[in-house]
């Protein structure tokens, strides 16, 4: 029997992230889904978006068919 799992190369964040620490965030996402650990990857609110900046994903769980994610931002894009 097959696993449904989803290979994401970015983080969208849809407004729903929370601050755990000053540049440390926890984001927790429907179904399995699969980032690379320690690799800069770019964050956006939504999927077309601009990107909100460039974050190293820290930790990932899996549990009760959700994901959740520990990253931490280590550049901001200014919209100034």
């Amino acid at each position: 029997m097959g696993m449904p799992l989803e290979l994401n190369t970015m983080i969208v964040t849809k407004g729903r992230e929370k601050r755990v620490e000053k540049n440390l965030f926890v984001l927790e996402k429907e179904g399995l889904r699969l980032y690379p650990i320690e690799i800069p990857i770019d964050v956006r609110k939504t999927m077309d978006g601009d990107s909100s900046g460039t974050a190293l994903i820290k930790k990932v769980e899996w549990q009760n068919n959700r994901t959740t994610i520990t990253y931490q931002l280590i550049s901001l894009n200014s919209t100034n």
